[in-house]
């Protein structure tokens, strides 16, 4: 009789067990990989859109301009107010666009 006792609550901690790493693979999901995911598929669409005259920010902090998109991975962006900087860099390096004004 004591046998069965123990076997039945054996069964409901591993049943339990099972439970709880779901519900952590669960959470893990929501605050990990979703997030990254949708920031990965935001990043996408900005390149996507990112057009010649649009003014770039780049990973290091430096504002610029976009001047020319040269391949799939490379552009030119002109730094300064002199026009005369002009620095050929990989798309990844641009971490936010801002579109001009068309209201001028």
């Amino acid at each position: 009789m004591m046998i069965l006792a123990n076997t039945g609550s054996s069964t409901a901690s591993t049943i339990y067990t099972i439970v709880m790493v779901v519900v952590l693979l669960g959470l893990m999901y929501f605050m990990m990989i979703r997030p990254q995911q949708k920031e990965t598929k935001r990043k996408n669409q900005m390149m996507k859109e990112m057009a010649v005259g649009d003014t770039v920010i780049t990973t290091s902090g430096f504002y610029g301009v976009l001047i020319d998109i040269c391949d799939e991975d490379t552009v030119i962006v002109e730094f300064g107010s002199n026009k005369n900087c002009r620095i050929p860099m990989q798309k990844n390096a641009i971490a936010a666009i801002e579109k001009p004004d068309s209201a001028q």
